[in-house]
């Protein structure tokens, strides 16, 4: 009767699956920065109702970077994480604005709430120590079965790295 209890407790968790924004093992898992949700997949990119802006891809010892998604169709929820261009790592760390939930361990933000959202503001603060280039990616969640995984946050370019690009 326990185990049959516990199975039943365990599914209706999963059915709801994370309203207060994705897990710190999101960071580390076979599909890094998606969700876990069970036979749904990744959207195609070219699909993508929402824009992920940043406002700069390049900072100086403790800069901030504003992230900001945003779209005409309501999302659920978001987990944006921090890369830096040189290594790809882990890098910098986030503000706790409304209604997010940073996860430290892996400089990534997530939601906080399952409320439908058409903006979120996120306030991405880099390393005391260092300066360099920066990249924002994740995934943002329509609903449970709905989301585009592994987005790169567009960002303003400086003009000599566009020249290399028109050459």
């Amino acid at each position: 009767m326990v185990k049959k209890l516990f199975l039943v407790l365990f599914i209706c968790w999963g059915v709801d699956g994370f309203p207060d924004g994705a897990p710190v093992d999101a960071c580390v898992k076979d599909r890094a920065n998606q969700p876990n949700h069970g036979q749904h997949r990744t959207q195609p990119l070219s699909t993508l109702p929402y824009r992920v802006v940043a406002s700069s891809a390049n900072y100086g010892p403790n800069s901030m970077i504003t992230v900001t998604i945003e779209g005409a169709i309501p999302f659920k929820g978001f987990f944006i994480q921090a890369r830096s261009v040189e290594n790809n790592e882990w890098l910098g760390s986030w503000d706790d604005t409304p209604n997010t939930s940073p996860l430290p361990e892996c400089s990534a933000i997530t939601h906080a709430d399952p409320k439908n959202k058409i903006r979120a503001t996120l306030l991405w603060k880099a390393p005391h120590n260092s300066h360099g280039r920066v990249y924002f990616t994740g995934t943002v969640l329509k609903d449970y079965g709905t989301f585009w995984s592994n987005l790169i946050a567009e960002a303003p370019q400086e003009p000599t790295a566009l020249q290399v690009l028109f050459k």
